[in-house]
């Protein structure tokens, strides 16, 4: 009996232990991730972040929504290398680099040549893909630019969708001096753009145009089936599953109403 009682003392410090590296993983990656903001005029936006289903609560995806002093709306994605604490620490340094240099200079070519020129001056250990949008609510144009980031995805209405490849340079944080080109198009009122990291769309046994083209068929019927973004979201990460990917992920729909 005292040898049972030893290992289950034992047993229980390390639960006990586990649960508070659950507990901290989980607080760091939340202080990570941004607020959306309440209320954008003309637009709808949602996201949703899981995380790796191995090893701790925490990784290197992320995303934010925030206005620009223009009135523009700036939207990212991105995936920091790694899905540990280094990772969602290095991801934070990202997103907020770009949020400052967005401030001063809010088009996205301009953000990410910055972002990685600030990357590469600190010599960083890990790298990071993204893909950054300005879009205006008034109009809908769309000024978007990509770092070695999985395509957007452009759902309608009436139940379509179409994959869209931005102009891209190479990942952040690797190559010096690096342009990153733009381009403009409209979302039209009633459409969604629907932003994803490559666990949502990508794995061991799905390659990455039909996990595209299965992602933007989820959201087009969400939004044809009179859905709002929250459950758009919520139908493209119910995706994750059948992508065997064990990465975190992240989804950012946005709809412009």
């Amino acid at each position: 009996m005292t040898a049972l009682a030893e290992l289950a003392g034992q047993a229980l410090k390390r639960i006990r232990l586990q649960q508070a590296h659950v507990e901290l993983s989980t607080a760091l990656q939340q202080s990570m991730l941004p607020t959306l903001p309440e209320h954008l005029p003309g637009l709808e936006i949602a996201a949703r972040y899981q995380p790796s289903r191995d090893g701790l609560d925490i990784g290197g995806d992320w995303y934010d929504a925030f206005s620009l002093p223009d009135g523009a709306v700036a939207l990212e994605i991105g995936d920091a290398q790694g899905h540990d604490v280094d990772a969602a620490v290095f991801m934070g340094q990202v997103r907020s680099s770009m949020r400052a240099i967005a401030a001063d200079e809010p088009d996205p070519g301009t953000v990410l040549t910055r972002t990685n020129e600030l990357l590469v001056a600190m010599d960083a250990p890990r790298f990071a893909s993204c893909t950054m949008l300005h879009l205006d609510p008034h109009d809908g144009q769309v000024i978007g630019t990509s770092a070695g980031h999985v395509p957007l995805l452009h759902a309608r209405d009436d139940g379509s969708h179409t994959i869209r490849t931005l102009p891209a340079g190479p990942v952040l944080g690797i190559v010096p001096g690096t342009k990153y080109p733009e381009e403009t198009f409209t979302l039209e009122e009633g459409t969604a753009l629907v932003m994803v990291t490559d666990g949502v769309v990508e794995g061991p046994g799905l390659p990455l145009d039909a996990g595209l083209e299965r992602a933007g068929a989820l959201a087009g019927r969400a939004l044809q089936d009179g859905l709002g973004v929250e459950a758009t979201a919520d139908r493209v990460l119910d995706a994750v599953a059948e992508t065997d990917h064990l990465d975190d992920v992240a989804v950012l729909v946005i709809r412009r109403a």
